[in-house]
């Protein structure tokens, strides 16, 4: 019942979402060049995990529950809109001191050591506190749930195909970032990204919380 004539009309536009630069791109290429490769590939597991919760959330009714209850979606818009703010502001800060997350060690520029509960918990809140995700997930997903379907394991099984297109295509942008390391390795670069990479994340951040 999950493989329908629907599901390639989903893949294609699931694929044409997950290209689409945005906030997740955005973070994941930060991130790779902050802690290399381990880092960048942490942050899009976390980042895709989090399609599993809005999926689930999807199936149970409670998007629609959000988007009729405007001081619970306010809530979520805000706490997301602070949390991009931050990462943002995070980065500004390093661009100012010029500590882009490199450090030189024995003569060589070398990545900063980031945990992995750092990495995890960047890429899934990230995700998780997007309303627009919220959205984007409660009007998307239905349209490919026939009514005979059970609508969270179909959702579920639809959030897994995502999961792993958006994975494959983010791993791809790790690969290209650490292939471009000694360009980005370069003080002036790196404080250049960093201070464009946290502009676009205050800027998302601000739009985010405005948005009717």
């Amino acid at each position: 019942m999950f493989f329908d004539s629907y599901l390639w009309a989903y893949l294609l536009a699931i694929t044409l979402l997950t290209v689409s630069p945005g906030v997740d791109t955005l973070l994941v290429i930060r991130n790779t060049v902050r802690g290399g490769f381990r880092d960048g590939v942490l942050t899009s597991f976390a980042i895709c995990l989090g399609l599993f919760v809005h999926a689930a959330v999807s199936a149970g009714g409670i998007s629609l529950i959000l988007m009729q209850s405007a001081w619970a979606f306010s809530l979520l818009k805000l706490a997301g809109a602070c949390y991009l703010v931050w990462l943002g502001g995070r980065s500004l800060y390093a661009a100012y001191r010029g500590v882009s997350g490199l450090k030189l060690e024995e003569g060589r520029i070398r990545h900063r050591r980031v945990s992995a509960w750092t990495s995890l918990r960047e890429g899934f809140l990230s995700n998780v506190l997007n309303p627009k995700t919220v959205v984007f997930y409660m009007a998307f997903l239905p349209q490919f749930i026939q009514p005979t379907d059970p609508a969270l394991v179909k959702s579920l099984f639809l959030a897994g195909l995502h999961f792993v297109i958006a994975n494959i295509w983010q791993l791809i942008l790790v690969l290209m970032v650490r292939r471009a390391f000694n360009w980005l390795s370069r003080p002036r670069v790196g404080r250049t990204f960093d201070s464009l990479t946290g502009t676009v994340m205050v800027f998302f951040g601000v739009r985010l919380g405005f948005d009717s």
